[in-house]
């Protein structure tokens, strides 16, 4: 399943705020729309759409069976009434981190920079889900998306900063944070 996400004029979700993280940040726009499809959604025309951004689920990659247990026990679901703020993620990582090798991917992921266990506190407070774009041909390799409610906010900050504050994060060459509210 293919996810769109559309930066433009109009959507479900209104842009609080755009910042740069590190590299290029994305042009600013009013508001957000997500579609989910079996196909890549095209970008509509320009003056609707300033961005468009898409990704694919896929299998957990650096996710041994004891950790997959955890997150799915505790992992919330997507879609919470509760949860009407977001934040969309977008990561491109260096060429030193994909001319690792997986299981050198893996120790810098979670035996050194514990990205899963670090981040377990988390939930089921903060939602998330994670879509591919490597292999796309898109401009980053990741898109993470994270739902949490209004009173979570500070506590998604902690997450983000905790992550940034790690050994892979220093593998990461452009990250962007979109914050956003949902629409009612």
């Amino acid at each position: 399943m293919f996810t769109t996400f559309r930066g433009g004029q109009s959507g479900g979700w209104r842009v609080t705020s755009i910042s740069k993280v590190k590299g290029e940040t994305l042009p600013r726009v009013a508001a957000v729309s997500i579609i989910a499809s079996e196909a890549i959604a095209l970008p509509l025309l320009p003056s609707t759409t300033a961005w468009r951004l898409a990704g694919v689920t896929s299998h957990l990659r650096y996710t041994n069976r004891a950790e997959k247990e955890q997150l799915d026990a505790q992992q919330p679901a997507l879609g919470r009434r509760e949860a009407s703020c977001a934040a969309l993620i977008p990561i491109r990582k260096t060429v030193a981190w994909w001319n690792l090798t997986p299981e050198e991917r893996r120790d810098l992921f979670e035996d050194k920079s514990h990205h899963i266990a670090g981040t377990l506190k988390y939930l089921p407070a903060i939602a998330r889900q994670l879509f591919h774009s490597r292999d796309l041909g898109e401009p980053f390799d990741f898109l993470t998306w994270f739902e949490f409610a209004p009173e979570h906010i500070a506590l998604f900050d902690e997450l983000v900063a905790m992550l940034r504050a790690t050994e892979e994060w220093s593998y990461v060459e452009r990250e962007v944070d979109v914050r956003l509210e949902r629409e009612e």
